[in-house]
């Protein structure tokens, strides 16, 4: 009987041994060097603690160095308070005491210049402004502020006859704030007419609020506000 013809193998296909099994294909070579692991990452360092709060600025602090002690020593209980502000010397005074003290910041410490003077309103105070006077001395390079608390409709002293710069600044004050000075030469208005009513730099003076009857007396319109 003639031999059945045989079908034919694919390369691939496993060749069967002697015994007729079926051998199983190679494994595959084992590479040289096993596969490196992925990098681990390091841990991110831990934040640093943050800083303390600062301690709070403090804008005022009291005032004790060898000036204060002068005034105090010179008027007393009329220096009401003394504060340095920003680095800048304050003494809060009486007002009965005010020609005095100016008298004596002059002659004797030297401050020859009244730099500045105005008003500031506190209107829910009993002493509802505050005078703010700037002085200066030349010989020394230094500032003194002196403020002075007022009661509305109280007046104070005039400081004309101290320091002449003093004539148009209590003026701007007086047209401003309604606030007198006893003893100036001029006591009357200085940006708005005489007639004009009200003063602007007052809290309660609405800044819309105008003369409308000087307006129309004097321009012949009706105010625009």
């Amino acid at each position: 009987m003639a031999d059945e013809p045989k079908a034919p193998q694919s390369p691939e296909s496993p060749k069967p041994d002697s015994a007729g099994a079926t051998s199983a294909p190679p494994a595959a070579p084992a590479s040289a060097e096993a596969a490196p692991s992925p990098a681990v990452k390091p841990a991110a360092p831990a934040r640093p603690a943050p800083p303390p709060p600062k301690p709070p600025v403090l804008m005022q602090i009291p005032l004790d160095n060898d000036l204060t002690k002068r005034y105090r020593e010179q008027f007393g209980a009329a220096i009401l308070d003394a504060v340095e502000d920003r680095k800048q010397p304050y003494l809060v005074i009486a007002a009965a005491q005010l020609a005095e003290i100016a008298q004596y910041s002059r002659d004797v410490e030297k401050f020859d210049l009244l730099e500045d003077y105005t008003a500031v309103d506190w209107p829910r105070r009993e002493k509802r402004f505050d005078l703010i006077a700037i002085l200066y001395s030349f010989p020394h390079n230094m500032r003194l502020r002196l403020k002075i608390p007022l009661a509305d409709g109280e007046t104070a002293a005039s400081l004309v006859e101290i320091w002449p710069t003093a004539n148009w600044l209590e003026r701007e004050i007086f047209d401003m704030f309604g606030i007198s000075f006893n003893g100036h030469p001029d006591m009357k208005r200085i940006l708005l007419p005489e007639e004009w009513q009200g003063h602007p730099l007052r809290k309660d003076y609405d800044i819309l609020q105008q003369d409308t009857a000087w307006v129309r007396e004097n321009l012949g319109i009706e105010s625009g506000q």
